[in-house]
C-alpha cells in the first residue's frame, strides 16, 4: 500500500460518521457488497483488463456506452493470447469460442451532431458481420436532446467496470501522457491528443447490481429481457490487484423522464450531499465544470470561514469550437463567480499539462470527487445540467466506514496526484502529511515536466455576450419539442414547412433519378465516367475553385436559388468531406451576406419583398435568437434567402444570426452530402451493396420528411 498521511483526517471525520453520505433512495440507488475493488488509471489500464477478464466469460457480457467502435484496439502494443485485437473481431471471437456465451452491445443512438466523429454503420460492423449470439443494439429511448451517456461492462454478473471511458477510439492511453507515444492512435492511423480517464473495477454483490441495471437497460431499449444466470466461475484477472477488500459500494443514477419512466437524480443529490458533507478538502476531477446547482453548493462552502479546500481539476482546451464558444463560456463564468466569492483563498482550479505538447493538451475526461478521506465517487456523470437530469448516467460511490478504507481513499488520490505532478506517490503524501493542506501540497510540488498549472478563467468579451446562459446549451430537463415549435414557429407556417419538407425531398429523389437516367441512358455515351472524372479533378486542382464555389453560394443566395440543390452538386462534385465544408462555409457567407442586406433594405422594403404573412414570422425571429434561428433552420419554415432578409430586418443581433444559422444548417447539410455521396457511389460502382446503400439513404430522408409533415400538420391542426 503507498505512503499515505497517517490517519490525518480520520481522527476528525470518526466522530461525524454516524450521519452517512450515502443514503439509499436519497443520493444512491442501492448499496452492495464487493468482495475486491480496483481504481484502473488511464485507459491503458482499463483495455488490458478489460480484455483478460473478458476472455474469462463463462455466460454474458454486456457492454453499454456512450460510444462503441469495433474497431478500436484493446491491445495496441500487441496481442500474446492468440484473440484479435479489434475490439468487434474479439468480441466475436470469443463468443465463437466459447458456445454459452452471450455478448450484448448498447450504444448510443447518436445525434446527427458527432456522426462525423463515428464509426460508420456500427450496426454492421457490431450485427451483421458477427455471430448471431454478439447482439448489438442502437438505443434510441431518450428524450429529445438526450444521451446514453453510461459507460458500464459487466462479465458474468461477477465483474463489472463503471466509469467514463467509452470502449471507441482515442480512450487509451498509458498514465506517462507522452507527447510522442506511438500507440496513442486511432483505427485510422492518426494521432490524437494525450487521454485521462479511468474506470473502477468491481465484483461481488455490486457487480450483480450492475447487471442488473445493464439487463433493464437492454428491456427498455429493445423491448426483450436477457436471461440472468448464476454467476459462475471468477472473471477477475489475476494481474489486477485489488484497491480495497470487503467494501460496500453505492450505485447512483442519472435517468430522464420519458415515455412514462420516473426521473431519477441520484447523482445530483450525491454531488450536493459530498460537497456540504467535507471538512477538509474537496478534490474534484472533471471534463466539464458548469453546473448552476453545484456552484452554488461550492460558493456556500467557500463563504465559510471555516470551510473546506477546494480543488478543481479540468482539462485546458475544448474537443472542438462549438464546445470551445459553449460549455466553456459556461465554466469560465462559473469558475469566475467563485473565485469572487472566495473570501479565504480556499479555490484552486488546475489543468494537467506536459513538456512538448504546443496546442494541444491533456484531454481530462474523467469524472471523480474526493471528499476528505471520507467519500470516493467516480463514474459517466460530468459537473453540468445534463449530467444532473437529461442524460442517462452511472456513477459509483465508496464510502470510509472504517481507518483501512480512509487509508485506500487517501491512497487513490495521491496517485492521482503523482500522476498529474509527475511526482511519486511517497512525495505527494509526504508533502501532505507536511502541510496538511492539498493546496499547499500540490503548488510545492508544481513545476515538473509533469505538472499542474492554474487553469484561466478569463473570457473574451465578445464571446461571453454571444454565448446565452445554461438552459439552453446545457439544458437539466428534456426538450418538449412541440412546445418549442409553438414558441418559435407560427401556427399559419407550418403548412408551408410541411410542404417544403415534401419539395425539398422530392428535389432530391429527382436528383438521383436525373443521375440515373444520364448513368445508364443515351447521355451517357456522350459524358462517360472518365472524362466526369477528369473534369473533376481538374476543377479540385484550381487554386481559385474555393472562391468560385463561395461566390456560386452567394449568387445563389442573392437570386434565391433552392439551397438544397447547391448543396447536392457541391457534394457530388467534391466528395461529402470537401462538399460539407464548402456547403457551410457557402451558407454561412451567403446568409451573412443576405442578412446584411435585410438590414440595408429596412423592414418595411423586406415585408413587401417577402409577403405579410411572414409579419409574426419577423417577431418571433427578433425575440428568440440564436435558439430561435436554430429552428427556423431545422423546420424550413421559408426560404433560406426570405429567412436571412427577414433575420437581417429585425433588431437580432448578427452574431446570434450566425450562430444559429451554423448551428442550424448542419445536420441538413450533413444528411444531403451522405445522400449525394451515397448517390456518386452508386453511379461509378452500381453494385448491389452500392444501390442498397443509396435506397436506404433516400428512404431514410423521406421517411424523416414524411413524419416532420404529418407531425406540422398536425400541430397546425
Amino acid at each position: 500500500m503507498p505512503v499515505v498521511p497517517a490517519g490525518s483526517q480520520w481522527t476528525n471525520l470518526s466522530a461525524s460518521l454516524h450521519r452517512m453520505i450515502l443514503q439509499p433512495g436519497r443520493n444512491c440507488w442501492r448499496i452492495a457488497r464487493a468482495q475486491r475493488a480496483a481504481l484502473l488509471i488511464d485507459g491503458a489500464a482499463y483495455f488490458a483488463a478489460l480484455r483478460s477478464a473478458a476472455a474469462r466469460a463463462q455466460r454474458s457480457i454486456f457492454v453499454i456506452g456512450w460510444d462503441v467502435d469495433s474497431r478500436v484496439s484493446l491491445a495496441p502494443q500487441g496481442a500474446d493470447d492468440g484473440l484479435p485485437e479489434q475490439l468487434g473481431a474479439f468480441l466475436d471471437a470469443l463468443v465463437r469460442r466459447r458456445k454459452e456465451l452471450e455478448v450484448h452491445v448498447l450504444d448510443w443512438d447518436f445525434a446527427m451532431l458527432y456522426a462525423l466523429d463515428r464509426e460508420v454503420l456500427p450496426i454492421y460492423s457490431f450485427g451483421w458481420r458477427t455471430h448471431g449470439r454478439l447482439h448489438f443494439h442502437l438505443d434510441n429511448r431518450h428524450p429529445p436532446g438526450a444521451s446514453h451517456h453510461q459507460k458500464i461492462v459487466v462479465i458474468d454478473d461477477a465483474l463489472a467496470f463503471v466509469g467514463g471511458i467509452d470502449l471507441t477510439k482515442g480512450r487509451w492511453d498509458r498514465p506517462e501522457h507522452r507527447a510522442d507515444e506511438p500507440l496513442r492512435r486511432g483505427p485510422d492511423g492518426a494521432r490524437y491528443a494525450p487521454f485521462h480517464d479511468m474506470q473502477l473495477a468491481v465484483d461481488g454483490e455490486t457487480a450483480a447490481a450492475l447487471g442488473e441495471l445493464a439487463r433493464e437497460r437492454w428491456r427498455r431499449a429493445t423491448g426483450k429481457a436477457p436471461p440472468r444466470h448464476p454467476p459462475g466461475s471468477d472473471p477477475w484477472p489475476p494481474e489486477l490487484q485489488p484497491d480495497l477488500t470487503d467494501v460496500d459500494v453505492a450505485i447512483a443514477r442519472t435517468v430522464p423522464e420519458y415515455d412514462g419512466e420516473a426521473a431519477v437524480q441520484e447523482v445530483k443529490q450525491l454531488y450536493l450531499d459530498a460537497i456540504a458533507a467535507a471538512r477538509q478538502s474537496i478534490y474534484i476531477e472533471n471534463q466539464y465544470f458548469t453546473s448552476p446547482a453545484l456552484g452554488d453548493a461550492l460558493a456556500g462552502r467557500l463563504r465559510e470561514p471555516d470551510g473546506p479546500e477546494v480543488v478543481v481539476l479540468s482539462r485546458r482546451n475544448a474537443s472542438g469550437w462549438l464546445e470551445q464558444n459553449t460549455m466553456y463560456v459556461l465554466r469560465a463564468r462559473l469558475l469566475r463567480r467563485l473565485r469572487a466569492l472566495d473570501a479565504h483563498a480556499r479555490l484552486h482550479a488546475y489543468f494537467p499539462d506536459q513538456a512538448g505538447l504546443r496546442e494541444q493538451c491533456i484531454d481530462l475526461h474523467s469524472k471523480l470527487m474526493v471528499v476528505d478521506e471520507r467519500l470516493l465517487r467516480l463514474g459517466s456523470a460530468n459537473l453540468n445540467n445534463r449530467s444532473f437530469g437529461l442524460d442517462t448516467e452511472c456513477d459509483l460511490a465508496i464510502e470510509a466506514t472504517e481507518p483501512r478504507i480512509a487509508k485506500a481513499i487517501a491512497a487513490l488520490r495521491c496517485r492521482l496526484l503523482a500522476e498529474h505532478l509527475g511526482a511519486s506517490v511517497a512525495e505527494v503524501a509526504a508533502a501532505l502529511e507536511r502541510s496538511g493542506s492539498l493546496a499547499t501540497a500540490i503548488e510545492g510540488l508544481r513545476g515538473n515536466v509533469r505538472t499542474l498549472t492554474p487553469l484561466p478563467h478569463d473570457i473574451d468579451p465578445e464571446v461571453d455576450a454571444l454565448v446565452p446562459e445554461g438552459g439552453l446549451i446545457d439544458p437539466e430537463q428534456p426538450i418538449d419539442p412541440d412546445r418549442l415549435v409553438d414558441q418559435i414557429v407560427p401556427r399559419e407556417e407550418r403548412p408551408h414547412a410541411g410542404l417544403r419538407v415534401a419539395w425539398i425531398t422530392v428535389l432530391l429523389l429527382a436528383v438521383g433519378g436525373l443521375a440515373a437516367a444520364w448513368r445508364w441512358g443515351p447521355l451517357h455515351a456522350w459524358l462517360d465516367v472518365e472524362t466526369v472524372t477528369a473534369a473533376v479533378d481538374a476543377l479540385q486542382g484550381e487554386p481559385s475553385t474555393p472562391l468560385w464555389v463561395l461566390g456560386a453560394y452567394v449568387l445563389a443566395s442573392l437570386v434565391a436559388m433552392p439551397i438544397t440543390l447547391l448543396i447536392v452538386v457541391t457534394a457530388l462534385v467534391f466528395g461529402p468531406a470537401a462538399g460539407f465544408a464548402y456547403a457551410l462555409a457557402g451558407s454561412l457567407l451567403g446568409g451573412a451576406l443576405t442578412f446584411a442586406l435585410g438590414r440595408l433594405l429596412g423592414r418595411d422594403l423586406v415585408r413587401r419583398l417577402a409577403g405579410s404573412r411572414l409579419n409574426e414570422l419577423s417577431r418571433r425571429i427578433g425575440n428568440g435568437g440564436v435558439f430561435a434561428v436554430l429552428v427556423l433552420r431545422l423546420v424550413p419554415v421559408a426560404p433560406f434567402t426570405v429567412v436571412n432578409l427577414v433575420a437581417g430586418a429585425t433588431h437580432l443581433r448578427a452574431r446570434d444570426f450566425m450562430l444559429g444559422t451554423a448551428l442550424g444548417m448542419c445536420p441538413g447539410i450533413l444528411a444531403v452530402t451522405v445522400f449525394s455521396d451515397r448517390l456518386a457511389v452508386a453511379l461509378w460502382d452500381p453494385s448491389p451493396a452500392a444501390l442498397a446503400m443509396l435506397l436506404a439513404a433516400a428512404a431514410l430522408i423521406a421517411l424523416g420528411a414524411l413524419a416532420i409533415y404529418r407531425w406540422l400538420a398536425r400541430r397546425a391542426g
